[in-house]
């Protein structure tokens, strides 16, 4: 286990139970729904930052590290890494906190890039960040 596996890095951003339905015979989730939940959190986070619409457009470098079990809860946290012209892109962790001990355990990464959209579904140009008081 390396350092950056040992405290989650970014904002919380989503927060959900694994449940029965998510799951192989195994008890172990999907790795689908895994990914879908990092995708909600970079779509969330891109979507306030680009203060509109987003689309994902890659995933890169996405690493499963540890199963997910069911009962647990998955918490993914993202850190806005690069603002481009009309993208966004994102470090997403997905942590697992186990129902019973409470312990975290990182359980996947990733890279997301966004692209903000304008209501024709088109690349729109992503605004200047502003200090919010």
């Amino acid at each position: 286990m390396d350092e950056s596996d040992e405290q989650p890095r970014g904002e919380l951003t989503v927060r959900i139970p694994a449940m029965p339905a998510d799951a192989n015979a195994n008890g172990d989730i999907f790795g689908g729904w895994v990914m879908s939940q990092m995708d909600l959190a970079a779509g969330i986070r891109a979507s306030e930052r680009a203060r509109g619409r987003v689309a994902t457009v890659a995933v890169n470098a996405l690493t499963f590290k540890r199963p997910v079990k069911i009962g647990d809860t998955l918490c993914v946290y993202s850190t806005i890494e690069k603002v481009g012209r009309t993208s966004i892109t994102l470090a997403i962790e997905a942590w697992s906190k186990g129902r019973a001990k409470h312990d975290r355990t990182k359980v996947t990464e990733a890279t997301f890039v966004m692209v903000a959209i304008d209501d024709d579904g088109r690349p729109a140009a992503v605004p200047p960040e502003t200090i919010e008081g």
